[in-house]
């Protein structure tokens, strides 16, 4: 137990926000569109002492009445996660079948995504949105300024935003707030859902639980400091334990397979009668990209944490 909590603390001053990483909180409406199921807002975000973070937040056509459950997907732009762009109808294919936002928001929850840091911390560059060299010069600059922090501090710092977002909003019920992500998105939703209380339930989508699974050393996540991690012996299965063990469900498929699902099971295992029931996992093992049967698993935990009205 001292040695979780010592190697918890660690990554909890390592995700922390710098003391001069200051600025005034505020939104700039900028859009808003009605579709045939749900209606879209389009608003930027100060996410920084010089940043803009453009958000989408979509809401089922009956979001005015009572306040409802809602879900934070993160992603590297928010669009992908609707599977289309609102502002010119243009399809965007690569993303058939993973775009989250889309899924949730016909299933009845508000939902909400912005761009990712490489996006924003860079805006002068004339580098194309899916360039992937743009995580490199944004975590260089990132770590130019802030030497003390990390990249995924700075993701998880812009998602907690949402959160915020979100718990401003009166059509969304601030004690019904979830987070799911895939891919890097799922990074993002196991860091920021395991560290903020006011997430409720997590999803998350074959995003290498274990650190030998992908690439967590890559200046954009943990870089030189998952060095620093791993010698204090922290894995990222002591992260869910410090989140009281908080509602999670894996999908794994390629990057997460067995080895995952069996560290988590192991802990849960050891915990309170709780944790095992708060964990769900599914291993497809088809690949990265989740089949729909594994998605619809993931979104049936999300509403049993989240709606569980309509789960009796």
């Amino acid at each position: 137990m001292v040695r979780l909590l010592l190697a918890v603390s660690l990554v909890l001053q390592y995700l922390s926000v710098p003391d001069d990483y200051s600025f005034v909180h505020g939104t700039v409406p900028v859009k808003e569109y009605s579709c045939d199921e749900f209606d879209v807002e389009v608003l930027l975000q100060r996410n920084g002492p010089d940043t803009w973070q453009r958000v989408i937040k979509v809401l089922p056509k009956n979001a005015s009445g009572k306040a409802g459950p809602a879900v934070v997907v993160p992603f590297y732009f928010p669009e992908a996660m609707l599977g289309f762009d609102p502002e010119t109808g243009d399809d965007l294919p690569d993303y058939h079948g993973i775009e989250m936002m889309l899924h949730l928001v016909r299933r009845g929850f508000v939902c909400i995504s912005a761009e990712s840091y490489h996006l924003t911390y860079c805006p002068g560059s004339d580098k194309d949105i899916r360039d992937f060299t743009r995580w490199e010069d944004a975590s260089e600059a990132l770590l130019s300024d802030y030497p003390q922090w990390c990249g995924i501090g700075k993701l998880v710092a812009d998602t907690k935003l949402l959160v915020d977002l979100l718990e401003a909003d009166p059509r969304v019920d601030s004690d019904r707030i979830g987070i799911a992500g895939h891919s890097l998105g799922g990074k993002i939703a196991f860091y920021t859902g395991c560290t903020d209380p006011r997430i409720k339930v997590i999803l998350a989508s074959d995003f290498g639980l274990l650190w030998e699974q992908t690439n967590w050393d890559d200046p954009w996540y943990w870089g030189a400091r998952l060095a620093d991690l791993e010698s204090a012996g922290f894995g990222n299965v002591d992260l869910w334990v410090y989140s009281g063990y908080r509602p999670f469900f894996l999908i794994a498929g390629k990057y997460d397979n067995d080895a995952s699902c069996e560290a988590l099971k192991k802990v849960a295992d050891a915990g309170p009668a709780s944790a095992r029931e708060h964990l769900g996992v599914l291993n497809h093992a088809s690949g990265h990209r989740p089949p729909e049967y594994a998605l619809e698993a993931g979104y049936g935990f999300l509403e049993k944490y989240l709606c569980p009205d309509i789960r009796e």
